[in-house]
């Protein structure tokens, strides 16, 4: 069955109240904030809130990678760095769905500890089981760059919730309650208090909850809407997943599918999302465009091809109006069944992209082997062209492979008004971005489309 890809609904960056303008606010190794700048992201998150004689209220992750020091023993720190700079991916990408409607931050404390901090309200069983899904993203495996297949980590993550707290005191009763909390235990989270961890809603009842929204169909569908460069005209839009869980609240679609995947709900969610979202699109007035993305469990599964295809007729839409997108980061497997795979569909007139295309390392062999049609270039790749010189001598010598290789160029993530002149000065094709417009419901979409 077909997935959704858990993509962002997120602000991103430009919700967390830190600007990455300058190199020296980055982690070198990932590109996340340094610890300087997370102290003073934090300290002006603190003034903001005196300012409007407010308390102020944070809730932080710290986030300790287990076994990272055997991976450069045992491979080399070519490989370590490499884990380092996906796990970093996952921590952004994870953030930007998951803290939609407030400011956060990712940094990378050193080593192989990071640190999360959203001003968003939320419960502590919300923050846990936050914290329980980014612990099963950066779980998943990591290719290995400088040799064949695959390497894990091994995540704990330490939770506090932060009233008037000093920074370094913040981080220090963080750091220092991993000896205390995770000594000779084999869990993976842990509250940074005397309180009990939250048992209310244990994991088989959330799960439940799944099965139950499901079948009253309270899984969201929104539109990121995408852009034409040239002209600024809408083309079509990204289908997203949400769930709006009445006590967790807003759960992004990193989550729901953490939670699926212990149901073993993966399949229904996945058919689920996919037709609502071919629905909605088959009353897009042509030749409105629909992108769906798709991971490798779909891929790996023989009948994929001809599932998705009867799909798309059945909910009445045109294949030719259907993208599909392909991330790059989780092409892992079987890479001659899923070129097969993609051909089949692609032979019926589907086009295919190769999704989050720069966020870590970059595997150019895909672009050789797939049918390709489009590549997405990760929000990370033009994050900030606009300031750093290397940054847009490395976006412009992608453009130039993709421009070589005749395949369309998608920029994701474009927040500012100066990196969408950058993209359309170097020939990109088509945008997304909160410069443009936010993930819409589908009501909204509508209206944007009748502008």
């Amino acid at each position: 069955m077909m997935t959704v890809s858990p993509k962002s609904t997120g602000q991103g960056r430009e919700a967390s109240g830190f600007s990455l303008g300058s190199a020296d606010a980055r982690d070198k190794l990932t590109g996340l904030a340094s610890i300087a700048q997370a102290r003073q992201t934090i300290e002006g998150w603190r003034a903001n809130a005196a300012k409007r004689d407010a308390q102020f209220t944070m809730h932080a992750m710290l986030v300790s990678l287990q076994r990272i020091d055997t991976i450069n023993v045992a491979f080399g720190e070519t490989a370590g760095d490499g884990a380092l700079i996906e796990v970093a991916r996952r921590i952004t990408h994870f953030a930007d769905d998951e803290f939609a409607a407030s400011g956060w931050l990712a940094a990378r404390v050193s080593g192989g500890t990071f640190l999360i901090a959203s001003l968003e309200r939320c419960s502590r069983e919300r923050w846990q089981w936050l914290a329980e899904a980014l612990a099963d993203a950066i779980a998943l495996p990591v290719s290995n760059v400088v040799g064949e297949g695959t390497v894990r980590l091994w995540p704990r993550v330490t939770l506090m919730r932060s009233v008037d707290l000093d920074t370094d005191a913040l981080l220090d009763r963080m750091a220092s309650a991993f000896a205390e909390k995770f000594d000779g235990n084999a869990r993976r989270i842990a509250w940074v208090s005397d309180d009990a961890p939250i048992h209310n809603r244990s994991s088989t009842r959330l799960e439940a909850d799944l099965i139950a929204a499901l079948d009253r169909d309270e899984i969201e569908i929104v539109f990121q809407p995408q852009f034409s460069v040239a002209g600024e005209r809408l083309i079509g839009a990204e289908a997203l997943a949400r769930w709006q869980h009445p006590e967790l609240g807003l759960v992004g679609a990193s989550t729901l599918f953490t939670i699926a995947e212990r149901a073993d709900h993966v399949a229904q969610l996945s058919r689920h999302i996919s037709e609502k979202a071919l629905r909605l699109a088959c009353k897009w007035p042509q030749p409105m465009r629909l992108s769906l993305n798709i991971t490798p469990t779909d891929l790996s599964s023989g009948n994929f091809a001809r599932d998705f295809l009867a799909m798309i007729e059945e909910a009445g839409c045109k294949t030719n109006n259907i993208t599909v997108e392909i991330t790059e980061q989780l092409l892992l497997t079987d890479l001659v069944q899923t070129t097969e795979t993609l051909e089949a569909i692609k032979a019926k007139g589907v086009s295919l992209a190769l999704d989050d295309f720069g966020a870590g390392f970059c595997n150019f062999r895909y672009l050789k082997v797939l049918p390709l049609d489009y590549i997405k270039l990760d929000g990370t790749m033009i994050e900030n062209i606009e300031n750093d010189e290397r940054d847009l001598s490395v976006f412009r010598a992608i453009v130039a492979m993709a421009k070589a290789l005749e395949l369309k160029i998608v920029a994701e993530g474009v927040e500012s008004e100066e990196q969408r002149r950058i993209i359309a000065r170097e020939k990109c094709d088509f945008y997304q971005g909160f410069l443009k417009c936010e993930p819409l419901r589908p009501e909204r979409f509508m209206d944007l489309i009748g502008k």
